[in-house]
């Protein structure tokens, strides 16, 4: 009977590729197969670029993964379906497979649906976990800031347009740090503006990434402004 394989999530990290864990990096370079995350048109995902140098194309087969980026749920679930039995062809051949998310696996990842939905239809498959350095983690480290110290209280939400309930969290907390934050921008600001806290934030997209990251501590100026989707506000009180 063929042995079925391995699924691993494997945190990259936010952007640097040598944030990688040696673990991650070990299992990574072992795998004959890794898959990731890739659009529609083709193009490979953010995951895939921190990870590429490390990856051997001539020995490892490179799945890549559409994911559904829409609302709709019975075009969610169908896609996942599709996801789930794509990677489970080859885990049923025998192969291990590596799935690379930036980040953690199991910290606002795609992983997490496909480790779920994994588990429901194959039990017999091993799944594990290779954490890795958030990016939140990453944008502390570059901003020099410390994210929490004795009983101060930190959360961390991805931003939305329910600005009673974001406004809660400021008033609440020590540290608040707004994933996502680009869609809601302006209205994040007008909340720091009306409590005085405009000099007690900071703004990182793409956090640790050679050549891409981009840090702003005066955020008012960002008003108005189009932030790429990986970025990230961290307010600290």
């Amino acid at each position: 009977m063929t042995r079925v394989g391995t699924l691993y999530g494997i945190g990259v990290g936010p952007g640097d590729p040598e944030l990688i864990t040696v673990k991650g990096l070990r299992i990574l370079r072992e795998v004959p197969v890794v898959a990731y995350p890739k659009t529609r048109m083709g193009k490979p995902s953010y995951a895939y670029g921190i990870v590429e140098r490390y990856l051997d194309p001539q020995r490892q087969e490179l799945l890549g993964l559409v994911f559904p980026m829409t609302r709709d749920r019975a075009v969610l679930e169908a896609q996942w379906e599709a996801v789930v039995a794509q990677v489970w062809r080859v885990l049923a051949e025998g192969k291990d497979v590596a799935f690379v998310t930036e980040g953690d696996p199991y910290f606002y990842s795609t992983f997490i649906h496909l480790s779920r939905l994994m588990k429901r239809r194959h039990p017999e498959v091993e799944v594990i976990v290779v954490p890795g350095v958030t990016s939140v983690n990453g944008a502390a480290a570059r901003l020099d800031l410390p994210l929490a110290d004795g009983d101060e209280r930190i959360v961390v939400v991805p931003a939305t347009e329910d600005l009673t309930a974001m406004g809660q969290l400021l008033d609440a907390f020590d540290c608040v740090v707004f994933l996502k934050v680009a869609k809601v921008l302006d209205a994040i600001l007008g909340l720091l503006r009306e409590r005085d806290l405009l000099d007690k934030a900071a703004v990182i997209t793409r956090a640790t990434a050679p050549g891409a990251e981009r840090i702003v501590t005066d955020v008012a100026a960002l008003e108005g402004e189009e932030l790429e989707y990986l970025s990230l506000m961290v307010v600290r009180k």
